[in-house]
């Protein structure tokens, strides 16, 4: 199949926080003394000229500012990370910039000076408005933070906003998780994101698990909180996330299409497709998707500022999963040409799958599309297995 270039995001890693919440298997790292703001920033700054000509030519549709806390970082360090980033890449003149924030890192006034640091979009870590529940997952910030937080950005012009929220807390009911849905609504957020608290290897919670609700109460919690969203105007359409009309999140879409991103900062992975012969151009050579690695540890990042990152072509053989990893999250899922356009790979490749999945009831047709049923949003793991190699190879002996 030819390649036909995807589209470009970038992704930026802030990689500390005040402290390290014990769910979280993020790369984040508890503050140490002051914050070496501006080493790492001007660390961002080599990374992001390094790795620019690998996209010369290609246009960035959205930026996505993660963390950690980036937040921690003042509105003039945010400035500065973008300043380099537009004068190293091509940004679109509606490009998505998404700042990630937890109330209790923002003091009142400073969206405003994000916004003006070129900030358009912002994600806002409630993660629940019960106040033991808040101390259960080691979280910093107040219900009245958040609340304080959505005000500010609604006065500071910035509506487009995501809340976080976590169900299935440790001794949630299902009457508490919507009490979380409806104190996040009464905030007029434009996107919400909604997790099932899991227990992840290597986090504290792992380690010294809390009692969590039974996978039926959880499943419980879910449906009600969906039918909630819905009658408030929020649609889902992706595993975990739900918008008012026009809100989906640019960026996440980007990455569940299997566009292209730009991963920069400690930690950040980046995907990139290239044409076989390594020309970059859209002509009648294969797909190659490339991905890339910076070191995780910040000092270590920092020491190796303006290094190359670390690359590795991902193998034909699992293109197929790795693109199935994502495209299935989105509940309106993906065509034929979708998959054949950001893999090079004929979609006869994965049929015999998706045949197999259709009769499972885990997947379904609509139109050109195939998407997942709500059985399969609910076993997405399960799915997934099937798009492995060995998976594959064994069904089709």
């Amino acid at each position: 199949m030819a390649l036909i270039t995807p589209p470009l995001a970038l992704y930026v890693h802030f990689p500390w926080c005040v402290s390290k919440c014990p769910y979280c298997d993020f790369n984040s790292h508890a503050v140490q003394g002051e914050l070496p703001a501006a080493r790492y920033v001007a660390a961002l700054a080599a990374d992001l000229e390094v790795q620019a000509p690998q996209v010369a030519g290609r246009t960035v549709g959205s930026v996505f500012l993660g963390g950690g806390t980036p937040s921690l970082f003042a509105p003039s360090d945010i400035a500065r990370v973008l300043e380099h980033a537009r004068r190293h890449l091509a940004f679109a003149p509606d490009a998505e910039v998404t700042l990630e924030a937890n109330p209790g890192t923002i003091e009142r006034g400073r969206f405003a000076d994000y916004r003006d640091a070129g900030v358009n979009r912002v994600s806002l870590g409630a993660q629940s408005f019960d106040a033991a529940a808040l101390r259960v997952l080691g979280r910093i910030h107040s219900p009245d933070e958040t609340r304080l937080a959505a005000e500010e950005l609604h006065s500071a012009g910035l509506a487009n906003f995501n809340l976080d929220l976590m169900y299935a807390l440790p001794a949630q009911t299902r009457a508490a998780a919507l009490d979380d849905i409806d104190a996040a609504l009464a905030l007029a957020p434009a996107h919400l994101s909604h997790y099932q608290l899991t227990l992840e290897p290597g986090t504290l919670f792992a380690a010294r698990p809390p009692a969590l609700p039974d996978d039926d109460t959880a499943h419980a919690m879910l449906e009600a909180c969906i039918e909630r969203l819905g009658a408030h105007g929020f649609a889902r359409y992706e595993v975990s996330a739900y918008a008012r009309a026009g809100r989906c999140c640019r960026h996440n879409v980007n990455y569940w299409e299997f566009g292209d991103y730009l991963g920069v900062g400690a930690g950040a992975h980046g995907k990139l497709t290239r044409s076989a012969d390594g020309d970059g151009d859209s002509g009648d050579d294969k797909a190659v998707v490339i991905r890339t690695t910076r070191p995780r540890e910040p000092r270590r990042y920092m020491a190796a500022a303006g290094s190359t990152p670390e690359a590795r072509a991902v193998a034909p053989t699992e293109l197929p999963f790795e693109f199935a990893l994502n495209a299935l999250r989105l509940c309106a899922g993906f065509t034929p040409a979708l998959f054949e356009a950001r893999t090079g790979l004929a979609f006869e490749t994965i049929a015999p799958t998706v045949e197999r999945l259709i009769g499972r009831a885990l997947l379904e047709r609509a139109g050109d599309s195939c998407r997942p049923t709500g059985r399969g949003l609910a076993f997405l793991n399960d799915m997934l297995l099937e798009f492995l190699p060995e998976s594959r190879a064994g069904a089709a002996g």
